[in-house]
């Protein structure tokens, strides 16, 4: 046993105050606000990538169509 622990009481932690809980709440939103925004933008930058896949397909035809 160490003896600087020897002296001292083990303390149970008090309760986290409501402002705490409150941060912590706000903090865990923002992060699933970010988390889903995230998906949202993986997403419609999945979608723009095949539209333009799809147009530049389309310009290609049109370009070998008015070439023959």
């Amino acid at each position: 046993m160490e003896p600087s622990a020897a002296g001292r009481k083990e303390r149970a932690k008090p309760r986290e105050p409501a402002a705490r809980l409150e941060k912590a709440k706000q903090k865990s939103a923002q992060q699933e606000l970010k988390q889903r925004q995230r998906a949202e933008i993986y997403a419609l930058n999945r979608v723009m990538t095949e539209l333009e896949q799809q147009q530049f397909d389309s310009f290609c035809k049109q370009m070998q169509a008015s070439g023959e």
